[in-house]
């Protein structure tokens, strides 16, 4: 997404954002309060804000093998980066880490489901949240993730399993393996197409309480197509649109809403 068209889909979403002081769901009122509004310095951002600087500092070459919308037409496209380039061109903000950490450690999920492990900062966010959940993370380039599963392994985040490979190799068997998902976060490839279908593939193993987590949903006009299918699908009963991204809730209690958050 150009930095034009970035800005001006930025002001039309704060044009059309809330406040909680217009929220009248008790549940998204709740998250606002104890996630969006969390000031709190939880211990754990250092840790996460050291692997950040840790990569952004790390200028040694990578190949990277990229499955996702930057190929194009194409099945896949190889390239060389530096670390320190991934870091700052796929990683997120160092806002929207804390703010992953703080979703995971609001509402405990137990098994966790990841499409994009990159270099792995979400993950850790993940594993620092919630180290009694198993957590899959599945990573299409062999050079990328054995960078994050060395900072795995030094950190101690033992309850991390790395699947390397493309999506649609590894999700549908790694499905086949696994009970209910309780919280997914798709941050791998940006295609409209691809991701409504791994939106379908991992919506037969949702249950009442099961999280999806969408990163860039304004990235492009089919990944916020993908959005707006996605959050009008009949078993998503609360989607809450943060700009940067996308979450839906599956919860048979809630009435369907559709909420634009200021954050």
């Amino acid at each position: 997404m150009d930095k034009v068209n970035s800005i001006l889909k930025y002001i039309s979403f704060r044009r059309k954002a809330v406040s909680k002081y217009k929220i009248h769901s008790p549940f998204v009122y709740d998250f606002i309060i104890n996630v969006l509004e969390d000031k709190k310095e939880y211990p754990e951002y250092s840790i996460l804000d050291a692997l950040r600087d840790g990569y952004y500092k790390n200028r040694m070459p990578v190949e990277v093998i990229d499955f996702g919308a930057v190929a194009g037409r194409n099945k896949y496209e190889s390239y060389y980066r530096n670390v320190s380039d991934i870091a700052k061109k796929s990683g997120q903000r160092r806002e929207y880490t804390h703010l992953l950490f703080r979703i995971l450690r609001y509402f405990q999920p137990d098994r966790i489901l990841e499409l994009g492990t990159s270099l792995g900062l979400s993950t850790s966010s993940f594993s620092l949240a919630r180290p009694q959940a198993v957590i899959d993370t599945i990573e299409g380039c062999s050079g990328v993730a054995s960078l994050a599963k060395e900072n795995f392994e030094k950190n101690n985040f033992n309850n991390i399993q790395i699947h390397i490979g493309s999506f649609e190799k590894i999700l549908p068997d790694l499905l086949k393996g696994l009970g209910t998902l309780d919280f997914v976060y798709f941050d791998g490839n940006h295609r409209k197409s691809a991701t409504l279908d791994y939106f379908q593939q991992c919506l037969q193993k949702v249950n009442n309480d099961t999280i999806f987590v969408f990163d860039d949903i304004y990235w492009s006009k089919g990944m916020t197509g993908a959005w707006e299918e996605i959050k009008s699908h009949q078993q998503v009963s609360v989607s809450i649109d943060l700009f940067q991204l996308g979450i839906v809730f599956f919860r048979k209690e809630s009435a369907k809403q559709d909420f634009i958050l200021k954050y």
